[in-house]
């Protein structure tokens, strides 16, 4: 795509402005490096798709291409070119969060990256002890309703069948409503309180969630009302 233009706005686009590239981007910033992690993250795109979109952006010198060492297939990671567009994509966010808000629809909310955004946001530090379990049971899902984290050595990883050890938080609700709260839209305290959201587990671990559950980025994020076109 080239529009013709010296403003570097129009050459950023050239680069940017191709369908999936900035959410591939958001990927990489956020920690992904293998193509079924990207995959995790993206959802919708199919992998050839994805597979063309890396090999622009590497050409691009937005990321670099690794092969695993001792293993099959490769991984990708962020150059500074790359690393300088957090700053961006968070603005875009915040804009987003302000004029785009009113867009989304019940699909939008997805548990499957719901869930990814869940496995990467919890501070192995901040809990009590080398090991936790934590299970999510959402109550607006009729099929594959709960979800577990382990944690163990410092990692985290998502479990969607029991692993059959005890549970140290419970958390029991509807999708929009962990995704509101971990987004920032809504606190821990007001949902509980309103009994949208149920939480079980140690005082140590339920008093202050967020300090092992990290919210998103824009926990902090300005909220202004929706335009009054929309509204209307």
């Amino acid at each position: 795509m080239r529009y013709g233009q010296f403003c570097p706005i129009a050459k950023a686009t050239e680069i940017l402005g191709e369908k999936w590239t900035v959410l591939i981007i958001r990927e990489f910033l956020m920690g992904a490096r293998r193509f079924n992690e990207l995959q995790r993250g993206l959802g919708l795109i199919s992998p050839a798709l994805l597979t063309s979109r890396l090999k622009m952006l590497e050409e691009q010198g937005i990321i670099v291409k690794r092969k695993i060492t001792g293993q099959k297939g490769y991984e990708y990671f962020p150059t500074e070119a790359c690393e300088q567009l957090l700053p961006v994509l968070v603005a875009m966010g915040e804009w987003g969060l302000c004029w785009a808000k009113h867009n989304l629809i019940d699909e939008d909310f997805d548990v499957e990256f719901l869930m990814l955004y869940l496995e990467r946001s919890v501070d192995p530090d901040k809990l009590v002890g080398d090991d936790a379990v934590i299970r999510f049971e959402f109550t607006d899902l009729e099929q594959q309703n709960l979800f577990w984290l382990l944690v163990h050595d410092q990692k985290v990883e998502l479990c969607v069948k029991d692993p059959g050890r005890e549970v140290d938080v419970f958390f029991k609700g509807t999708v929009r409503t962990m995704t509101d709260v971990w987004m920032g839209d809504r606190t821990y305290k007001e949902a509980i309180k309103s009994g949208d959201l149920y939480v079980h587990g140690p005082t140590a671990l339920t008093r202050n969630i967020s300090s092992w559950l990290k919210p998103s980025i824009f926990g902090d994020s300005p909220r202004t009302p929706q335009p009054a076109a929309a509204a209307s």
